[in-house]
């Protein structure tokens, strides 16, 4: 018998003290209790409304009742008054020019991104594949997976918003004469750490696997290769069933249904893969709390209360399109794009706990017919409430009356919905999205995250203090196991003793899984954030046949984990490693007033003027001297937007980074598409690479290239202990548990707050 009410953890108020509560600035008084930060994103988010006290009202009564849960930045930054900060959670970023200059632009627009907290995603295909010869110069180019090492790095060194690192996507198309090495990319558990990858697929890709054709891979006209089409689909689904990754995102599918197929080219998604998203694209979601619907829960006449899922909705819909007025961007473009499509992502969460209120097994025939019902209400209620948002704001600006009611997915509309928008046109372009749900579902009392079944009932959570010093193990529960047994009066219970319907991530069937995420998906304009749980003894032909079936039922796209060696092996206890006192970052140092360095200066033929680089550094307690800021001059101001931005980079992975010597090899493996240069006898390939031969020059002058020797991983078996809620759960690197799992397509950890994508 395991008893569960021992230590019981307020989880909620955890997350919402840890993450939510704000302390108060010199402009806004902080948030005592949960009334208050309530209060104060329905004052934010209603202050562009004709009437703000309204709508304020209106606003905080379906936030307060936890009815509707704004997106994690809403609830952080609404009516804070900080104007570094953003109200959307993911961009795509624009897309990228082959070309030196134009990757370093996407290299600056990414990291001021990352700044105010925002992931990206990024379409690779657009940068010539390895080994092309440049003409002019007879050099090869590096290819599109070298500038990703370079955005990994970004990556690493940038804390978004001082609280967090980013994620990222990176895509690439299957026809890429690249895409072999793409999808192989990360079997190296030290590549890509930072990225989340996807390959593109396209209708005619799968047409060829499934009639055994051959297949081009082709760039800019030119066909580099040609193979089997069942050759590289078996090699994507080898790479995903042992790796779990890469994803899969049928791109045909998304364009064809996308509600703007005729001024838009989607390319990518944001990093969870919920919002397939154009050039400078925005991610901004809301999900409603599907448990606060149910009537009569744990009994045989239990019911959803659609008609009021269907007023939530509608108040939910005119928050988000208020968001869009309201928010800070991190750059001009995005809230161009934003301003001019006015899309939202509106979507569910508590999905698996409503279904337990219900006493209905997930992936159940009745679980099917509950959530395609259950996603029309919300649908179509959000598409009336868009119609009338236009009626009274106007509708979007790139609107188009000849065009937008034939997109694929409006004509999926009722006759009567779709006259309507012909008439008086419609706020927001899209309107649904089911993205990951993680912390806010944990703020909502831990309901089940997003369309996802619950992976435990019940397990342990690592919690600090109020001094952040002492950590104590608490139990937590899911809210809808621990409202069970509140109703049956229970303090004890076995957990073999619940009733059949109590099903786990791991005792539901892979296209058990499909069929939910399918059915919802035929009422989502945009896309679906989801994991299907694979058994490790699942057969590998069973498993391919879960993708092909995702490109049947009408996914968009499909995102598996299966536990294996290659994946657990990489995740390490920190017991194991050797014991060290880490070396503080200099970021916390305050800049000298004088600081000693050495300039070194690069002639290139590429221009009349040098480049002058100026590398100074600081003297550490222990004598080691550690570089801490880099400056480039010249007078040629050809490439100064990209120059600035990368001094800026570099200096900032020296003040972040123990050891950054790792920059020296990602710059010197940059080629330049337009060719290098020879200097002192060496040909350099490009100008990055040459300023990366300097930085290696001085930091093998003050000592740092031997500074530092290379810890030997080791692999960690995994013991399953009676505090472990599932056999798929791996250790996680943060606090050593071994409760990390894959969910909504983001490692997160129940044990404490590391998150991949959160």
């Amino acid at each position: 018998m395991t008893k569960h009410t021992e230590n019981i953890v307020d989880i909620a108020h955890e997350i919402w003290n840890k993450k939510y509560r704000f302390n108060g600035n010199n402009f806004c008084k902080g948030d005592s209790c949960y009334e208050d930060t309530w209060r104060r994103v329905a004052i934010a988010l209603a202050q562009n409304e004709s009437d703000p006290k309204y709508w304020e009202e209106k606003f905080y009564s379906i936030l307060a009742d936890f009815k509707f849960l704004p997106a994690g930045r809403i609830i952080a930054n609404a009516g804070t008054q900080m104007d570094s900060v953003t109200m959307f959670n993911c961009y795509v970023m624009n897309d990228i020019e082959d070309s030196i200059e134009g990757i370093f632009d996407t290299v600056k627009n990414a990291a001021l991104t990352q700044k105010q907290g925002g992931g990206v995603g990024f379409d690779f295909s657009t940068i010539r594949p390895s080994g092309t010869t440049i003409k002019g110069c007879g050099a090869l180019a590096s290819g599109p997976i070298s500038f990703m090492q370079v955005l990994d790095a970004t990556c690493k060194t940038i804390m978004s918003a001082g609280q967090r690192r980013g994620a990222q996507m990176g895509v690439m198309r299957c026809d890429h004469p690249d895409i072999e090495e793409f999808i192989t990319s990360k079997r190296d558990s030290e590549k890509f750490r930072m990225f989340n990858l996807s390959v593109g697929i396209t209708e005619k890709f799968l047409k060829a696997v499934i009639n055994n054709e051959t297949w081009e891979l082709v760039f800019d006209g030119k066909v580099y290769k040609t193979i089997k089409a069942a050759d590289l689909w078996d090699l994507i689904m080898k790479s995903t069933y042992d790796f779990a990754e890469p994803g899969f995102i049928l791109i045909d599918k998304i364009n064809k249904m996308n509600n703007l197929y005729y001024c838009e080219q989607i390319r990518a998604t944001n990093p969870c893969g919920e919002q397939p998203l154009p050039s400078f694209g925005a991610c901004l979601l809301g999900s409603i709390n599907l448990t606060r619907f149910v009537k009569n829960t744990f009994k045989s006449n239990a019911d959803l209360n659609y008609d009021e899922i269907a007023k939530v909705t509608k108040i939910a819909v005119r928050m988000l399109d208020n968001v869009i007025d309201l928010s800070n961007y991190p750059l001009p473009q995005q809230k161009q794009e934003a301003s001019s499509k006015r899309r939202i992502g509106l979507g569910i969460t508590g999905l698996a706990d409503m279904f337990l209120f219900m006493k209905i097994k997930y992936g159940s025939t009745e679980s099917i017919k509950i959530s395609e019902r259950l996603m029309q209400t919300i649908t179509y209620s959000a598409y009336e409430a868009s119609v009338e948002l236009s009626k009274e704001k106007g509708a979007f600006p790139l609107f188009d009356p000849d065009k937008y009611p034939h997109g694929t997915f409006v004509k999926t509309l009722p006759q009567e919905l779709q006259e309507e928008i012909k008439l008086h046109g419609i706020r927001n372009s899209h309107l649904t999205s089911i993205a990951p749900t993680g912390t806010i579902s944990l703020l909502a009392g831990n309901v089940s995250s997003g369309l996802e079944p619950v992976f435990a009932f019940h397990y342990k959570r690592k919690i600090r203090n109020t001094t952040e010093k002492d950590v104590s193990e608490v139990e937590v529960m899911d809210y809808a196991y621990k409202e069970y047994l509140k109703s049956k009066g229970f303090e004890v219970l076995d957990d073999k003793e619940l009733p059949d319907y109590f099903l786990s991530a791991s005792d539901i069937e892979p296209l058990e899984h499909l069929e939910i995420q399918s059915v919802l998906q035929k009422y989502v304009d945009s896309s679906i954030s989801k994991t299907i749980n694979i058994p490790v003894d699942y057969p590998f032909d069973k498993f391919k046949n879960i993708y092909m079936q995702a490109y049947k039922k009408g996914c968009k796209g499909c995102t598996t984990f299966r536990p294996s060696k290659y994946i657990t092996g990489v995740l390490i206890k920190k017991e194991d490693e050797k014991k060290e006192k880490p070396k503080e970052n200099l970021n916390g140092i305050s800049r000298p007033k004088a600081l000693s360095g050495t300039t070194y200066r690069i002639k290139t033929p590429l221009s009349a003027e040098a480049l002058y680089i100026t590398i100074n550094d600081v003297v550490q307690e222990d004598g080691t001297i550690r570089p801490y800021e880099l400056f480039i001059n010249t007078k040629n101001l050809q490439h100064f937007s990209w120059i600035v931005a990368m001094t800026r980079l570099i200096s900032a992975v020296f003040r972040n980074q123990e050891n950054p010597s790792f920059l020296v090899k990602e710059l010197k493996s940059i080629y330049d598409p337009s060719g290098g240069y020879y200097s002192e006898g060496k040909y350099i390939p490009s100008l990055a690479a040459d300023i990366g031969r300097t930085i290696e020059q001085h930091l093998d002058k003050i000592g740092l290239l031997e500074s530092k020797a290379l810890l030997q991983k080791k692999k960690e078996s995994m013991e399953k202990d009676e505090h472990t809620p599932n056999s798929e759960a791996m250790i996680c690197p943060m606090c050593n548990e071994k409760t990390l799992i894959n969910q909504e397509n983001c490692l997160k950890c129940l044990s404490c707050d590391y998150s991949k994508c959160n």
